[in-house]
């Protein structure tokens, strides 16, 4: 069983960019990011499969975010570009052996986002 810390959450002015990170100590097989804001719901951010053509973007952050990974340092990044206040949550790197399945996966701790106007 993988375990997940992210990193490289802050505070950050809207328009402005941020990277995440997440470095795995086990194996992944679907790995990417959710997110959520202070009383919502967990929201898909990001995901990366078996493959470059799998890379799924969620509505709200296609063609501002873009997943990256580095095999030899066991880690996904999240690179997160034009930040808006609404991009504001607690983003978690996930990883799951069923793609239709992210919430029975393993979470990690979180890193907090905060855009400010």
């Amino acid at each position: 069983q993988a375990q997940l810390v992210e990193s490289g959450g802050g505070s950050v002015q809207a328009g402005d960019s941020l990277t995440l990170s997440c470095v795995a100590s086990g194996q992944t097989y679907y790995w990417g990011w959710w997110r959520q804001a202070a009383g919502k719901e967990r929201e898909f951010v990001a995901a990366l499969g078996r493959n470059v053509a799998s890379t799924h973007y969620g509505f709200s952050v296609e063609g501002r975010f873009t997943l990256s990974r580095d095999d030899a340092k066991n880690t996904l990044y999240l690179q997160m570009n034009s930040l808006k206040p609404e991009d504001t949550a607690v983003y978690y790197c996930v990883t799951t052996r069923d793609n239709h399945n992210w919430q029975g996966g393993t979470w990690g701790q979180g890193t907090q986002v905060t855009v400010s106007s």
